[in-house]
C-alpha cells in the first residue's frame, strides 16, 4: 500500500505545482476557452436551426389564422390534441419553463421529447388562437436540446448546466433576434441576485451563432423601432418613474392572475381533457362577446399599434385574462410576448391619459412589465437597447430599476429563486410567488 500512497502523494504534488505555474494555468484557460467556443458553435447551430424552423412555423400559424379566422373554432379540439400528445409521450406532469429552471438549480434532467412536444403544441396553440408567445417555448426547446448535447458529449453535471443555459440563449436569440439579451437571460433567470458567469462565453457565442444562422435564413424578426424626440429632464424622469411604478403593479397582477386562474382550472376541472376543452370554449366565447380577435395569438401586431399610439382602454387587462385562460387550461406556449403586449398597451394608455410620448411610453411599459414578471433587469435593459435603440437609454434604465424593485418577489415562475433581497443587502433565498 505504501508505494501506491507515495505515487498518489507525488501526483498530488505535481498537480499542485502545475496549478501554480502561470504558463500551465494560462494554457489550461486557453484550452477551456477554445473548448467552449467550439461546443457553443455546435449548440448555436443545432438549437438555432430548430428554433428558426420553429419561428417560420409560428409565422405560418399566425398568418394562416389571420387569413382564416374560422380556425379559432378548433381551439377546444387543439386542447384535446395537446393533452393527448403529452399523455402519449408520458410527459403530462411536466412544469414547462419551471422544469428548465429547476434543471439549472438541481441535478434534474430534461428529456429531449420536451423540445418536440413544446414545438408542436405551441404552433398548434397559436394556429388556433391561443394567447401565448414563443420565447417561453424557446427556453424549453433550447434547454432540452442543449442539455442533450451535453449528455451525448458525456459532460459532467456542472458542464451540462452550462450547455442547458447556452441552449436557452441560442433559442431565444434565433426566435426574437436579440442576441445580447438572449445571452444574459439564461444566466439571469434561474437565480435572482446571482449571475452564472461561468456560462458567459458559451451563452454569448451560442446566442450569436444562432442569431447569425437565423438571419442567414431571413428569419421573421420583429422591427419595433420607435420615433420620439423626448430628451432627458426632471419632468420626464418623474413621469417615467410614475409609469414604472404602475407597471410594477401591472406585472404583479399579471403573475397573480396566471397563478390564480391555473389553480381555479385545476380545482373545477381536474380532468385535463375537460379542462383544455372548456378553456378553448371560454376563449372562443369571450372573443365573440368582444367582437375582436385582438387578444388571440401572440399579438405582435397589437404591440406595433401600441408603439404608434393606438390602443383600446382595457387591452392590457384583457390580454392578461386571455393569456391566463389559455395557459391555465393546458395550452402550450410562452408568457413573455403576452407580457410585452400588456406592457406596451398599458404604456400607450398611460401616454394618452397624461399627454406623454406614446411610442416611448409603450416601449418603457413593454420592458418594465417584462422585468416585473421575470425579475431579469439586465435582460430587460438589453432588450430595450436591441429593440428600440439607445436614444432613451436613461429612461429605460430608470423604469426597469423601479419596476424590478416594486414588483417584489412575484414571478411567472415558481421555480425561480430570489437569492438576495430587493430592498436591503440580505440573503433571502425564496422562490417566486
Amino acid at each position: 500500500m505504501e508505494p501506491i500512497s507515495s505515487l498518489q502523494a507525488e501526483e498530488a504534488r505535481l498537480r499542485s505545482k502545475l496549478a501554480n505555474n502561470p504558463f500551465f494555468s494560462s494554457a489550461s484557460n486557453l484550452f477551456q476557452f477554445l473548448r467552449w467556443m467550439l461546443i457553443s458553435t455546435l449548440t448555436g447551430l443545432v438549437v438555432g436551426s430548430v428554433s428558426t424552423i420553429f419561428n417560420f412555423g409560428l409565422k405560418f400559424a399566425v398568418d394562416f389564422r389571420h387569413a382564416h379566422l374560422w380556425v379559432v373554432l378548433f381551439l377546444p379540439v387543439a386542447g384535446l390534441a395537446i393533452v393527448f400528445l403529452y399523455r402519449f409521450f408520458h410527459y403530462e406532469n411536466n412544469a414547462g419553463t419551471d422544469t428548465v429552471i429547476n434543471s439549472i438549480h438541481k441535478e434534474a434532467h430534461i428529456p429531449l421529447r420536451m423540445s418536440f412536444l413544446i414545438f408542436v403544441s405551441t404552433i398548434l396553440t397559436v394556429l388556433c388562437g391561443g394567447s401565448v408567445g414563443r420565447e417561453g417555448a424557446a427556453m424549453q426547446i433550447g434547454g432540452s436540446i442543449g442539455e442533450q448535447i451535453g449528455e451525448k458529449l458525456r459532460f459532467n453535471e456542472k458542464d451540462k448546466k452550462i450547455m442547458l443555459m447556452s441552449g436557452i440563449s441560442a433559442a431565444f436569440s434565433a426566435l426574437f433576434g436579440t442576441p445580447m439579451a438572449a445571452a444574459f437571460l439564461a444566466m439571469e433567470i434561474a437565480s435572482i441576485g446571482i449571475m452564472y458567469y461561468a456560462a458567459l462565453v458559451p451563452c454569448i457565442w451560442a446566442s450569436l451563432t444562432a442569431y447569425m444562422l437565423a438571419k442567414a435564413f431571413h428569419a421573421p424578426f420583429e422591427n419595433l423601432a420607435i420615433s420620439s424626440d423626448v430628451t432627458l429632464n426632471l419632468g420626464g424622469s418623474a413621469r417615467v418613474i410614475l409609469l414604472a411604478v404602475l407597471c410594477a403593479f401591472v406585472s404583479i397582477l399579471f403573475c397573480k392572475t396566471m397563478h390564480v386562474i391555473k389553480a381555479l382550472y385545476a380545482r373545477f376541472f381536474p380532468n385535463p381533457f375537460v379542462r383544455a376543452f372548456t378553456g378553448g370554449v371560454i376563449i372562443i366565447l369571450l372573443s365573440l362577446l368582444l367582437r375582436t380577435d385582438d387578444y388571440l395569438g401572440p399579438g405582435m401586431n397589437i404591440i406595433e399599434r401600441a408603439l404608434h399610439g393606438e390602443t383600446a382602454a382595457f387591452a392590457f387587462l384583457l390580454k392578461i385574462l386571455f393569456t391566463a385562460l389559455t395557459i391555465g387550461a393546458g395550452f402550450k406556449g410562452g408568457e413573455i410576448v403576452p407580457s410585452f403586449f400588456t406592457g406596451a398597451t398599458f404604456g400607450c394608455l398611460f401616454a394618452i391619459l397624461t399627454g406623454a410620448s406614446a411610442p416611448l411610453c409603450a416601449a418603457i411599459g413593454m420592458v418594465s412589465v417584462f422585468c416585473g414578471v421575470t425579475n431579469c433587469p439586465i435582460t430587460a435593459l438589453l432588450i430595450s437597447f436591441e429593440l428600440f435603440g439607445f436614444d432613451h437609454a436613461y429612461y429605460y434604465l430608470i423604469a426597469i430599476a423601479v419596476s424590478y424593485m416594486l414588483s417584489g418577489y412575484y414571478s411567472l415562475y415558481h421555480a425561480q429563486t430570489i437569492v438576495y433581497s430587493k430592498f436591503e443587502n440580505s440573503y433571502v433565498n425564496r422562490h417566486g410567488e
